[in-house]
């Protein structure tokens, strides 16, 4: 049984791979995100890879920031959603694994078309309610970015989540402070989140997104908050590039593909521990 770490190191070297085979696809947000996606596949969710849509009984996960497919195609192959040799497949025409996961190719694990920034929180909340009234006690987890803050529906989102007690819902920001065009402070500053989150009517929580045992303790604590009639937020700071270090910290690595030199530095900074497809 592999350990949380090595299949975060393994997606980590799925997701340099796969955006350097088309040359194409945003790798930055995807290595950031890998431990936390890994350690909701594996450990926090209950959620079953023989997929169906509706998802009765089981939490679901929707992914708001859809240019970080990377990461989510991997986490769904390696835990059992698909075989993992369908991720030579990204990006390829007629491939499943589209540059934003789409709905139309029936990907498994894949309930929303994504990448129209600021809808996932939405989606989620509206999967939150169906829930709630269908009398099912799982819980829904969504992720936005930062950067897609800027997006004026989430804050529409936001407020009527709190305004309806949807307390079966934890969105976790991630907190990276870049996009594609420099740091958030730049393009719009976002200033205190964790205040604006607040004042819409949320619990909020913060997190390092890139330490396992401190999502473990922060995912325990955001379940402990749930049905006392406020949505869940936490604030996961993230590095970009987290696991390359010559990708950490830019938003030069936003939207571009390594070359083969690069591949070759950051596979040789990414043990393989699972095997590659």
């Amino acid at each position: 049984m592999h350990n949380l770490a090595d299949i975060a190191t393994q997606v980590r070297r799925d997701i340099v791979r796969m955006v350097h085979g088309v040359q194409s696809g945003h790798p930055g947000g995807s290595l950031g995100c890998a431990d936390f996606l890994v350690s909701l596949y594996f450990k926090e969710m209950n959620h079953n890879p023989d997929f169906d849509m509706d998802g009765k009984g089981q939490d679901l996960f929707f992914l708001s920031n859809g240019h970080i497919s990377p990461v989510f195609y991997s986490v769904l192959a390696r835990s059992g959603y698909f075989p993992v040799a369908e991720l030579a497949t990204f990006r390829k025409l007629n491939s499943r694994l589209q540059g934003h996961p789409a709905t139309h190719e029936h990907l498994p694990g894949v309930r929303i078309a994504s990448g129209s920034l600021g809808q996932g929180l939405s989606v989620a909340i509206g999967a939150a309610l169906t829930k709630k009234l269908n009398g099912d006690p799982s819980i829904i987890y969504s992720l936005p970015g930062d950067g897609e803050l800027q997006e004026g529906q989430n804050w529409e989102a936001m407020m009527f989540a709190a305004h309806h007690k949807v307390d079966n819902l934890i969105a976790t920001v991630d907190y990276n402070g870049q996009q594609i065009d420099g740091s958030t402070a730049q393009v719009m500053n976002l200033e205190n989140l964790k205040d604006k989150w607040l004042a819409f009517g949320w619990q909020v929580l913060e997190m390092d997104g890139n330490d396992l045992d401190n999502i473990a303790a922060t995912m325990q604590q955001a379940r402990a908050m749930l049905g006392k009639q406020k949505p869940v937020c936490i604030l996961m700071t993230t590095i970009m590039g987290k696991g390359v270090s010559f990708m950490e910290g830019t938003h030069e690595w936003h939207g571009i593909a390594p070359s083969d030199a690069q591949l070759e530095l950051a596979l040789s900074l990414l043990p393989e521990t699972l095997g590659d497809y």
